[in-house]
């Protein structure tokens, strides 16, 4: 199969990649570079630098002819949809909405879409199912959320094929550590550089923290399964931030200081979700335990780290 990943140069939409090329499926990516990075790409993939919103995204589809599409692509950051709100709904609305055209215009036969938690808002019960009510408390959530009815319409009007899946916290190799990485990729960082780490409020908020490797698996799933749903994919398990850094302390051999300050307005303090849908229906499942990904994470980046203070 030949298989289209935006994104394909970013944090998951590489590790897809990779999956793909193993499995021995035809890949193009599509990626910007704005927050991907080119020693991501496959060296076994055709690769396109475009913008998801640009014109000549249709050519790429033409000249290619992908069966099927995985839809990473975006613009990530909540506090960016704050900002720049017309930035945030150009990339993650209308960038969709374009990609939808060209997937329409050269007969693409199933897209996959990296939805969010962040649809969901303040949790109303927990786990979070994927009948939760829907309450975005950012412009990134509505970003997020308003393509997946462009995906049930296209599939209804022109028979496109679609599965929406909605992330927990993913965390893994490749995610940048700076600026608003996840929170995991951030403590990485503080500890291998052996510096303090602030903690917004007691410690105490949970979140689903899920290993890229296990998301990569789900959207190769569910380009053969799947069709017309809605998916989280999460483990399932409910994790506080203060667990998380004692994981840390295990693994770095050292207890790094930790500062609390107060809570952050409109964080949300409980998250986690109910991955019983995805189980039944794809059959997929969790397969890296939280010890062992912030172990495989850990080391890969003290490798990098390493490599960089000898060349300094």
């Amino acid at each position: 199969m030949k298989v289209l990943v935006t994104g394909g140069a970013g944090f998951i939409g590489s590790h897809i990649v990779d999956q793909l090329v193993e499995k021995g499926d035809q890949v193009v990516i599509v990626d910007n570079i704005s927050s991907g990075r080119k020693e991501n790409i496959n060296e076994k993939a055709r690769f396109y630098q475009i913008d998801i919103t640009d014109s000549d995204l249709l050519n790429v589809f033409e000249r290619e002819r992908p069966e099927a599409v995985i839809h990473q692509a975006a613009q990530i950051h909540v506090h960016t949809s704050v900002k720049e709100p017309m930035f945030d709904a150009t990339v993650n609305i209308l960038g969709t909405i374009n990609l939808l055209e060209a997937c329409r215009k050269t007969g693409v036969k199933k897209v996959v879409y990296a939805s969010s938690a962040a649809i969901y808002g303040n949790p109303e019960y927990l786990p979070i199912d994927e009948k939760h009510p829907v309450a975005p408390l950012s412009g990134y959530g509505v970003s997020k959320y308003t393509p997946e009815h462009y995906f049930a319409i296209y599939r209804q009007l022109y028979g496109l094929n679609y599965t929406i899946l909605r992330y927990a916290n993913v965390y893994g190799l490749r995610q940048d550590p700076r600026g608003e990485g996840g929170v995991i990729s951030i403590l990485v960082d503080k500890y291998l550089r052996r510096e303090s780490f602030t903690v917004f409020g007691d410690g105490e908020q949970t979140r689903d923290y899920i290993y890229v490797g296990d998301v990569a698996r789900a959207n190769i799933m569910a380009l053969s399964q799947g069709d017309g749903e809605v998916f989280n994919v999460g483990t399932g398990v409910s994790t506080s931030l203060n667990e998380v850094v004692k994981r840390f302390n295990e693994i770095a051999g050292y207890e790094n200081k930790v500062e609390y300050g107060p809570e952050r307005e409109g964080d949300i303090k409980h998250s986690y979700f109910n991955n019983g849908k995805i189980r039944r229906v794809l059959g997929w499942q969790p397969e890296v335990t939280l010890e062992e990904g912030l172990r495989k994470t850990y080391e890969y980046y003290q490798d990098i780290y390493r490599k960089m203070d000898k060349e300094m």
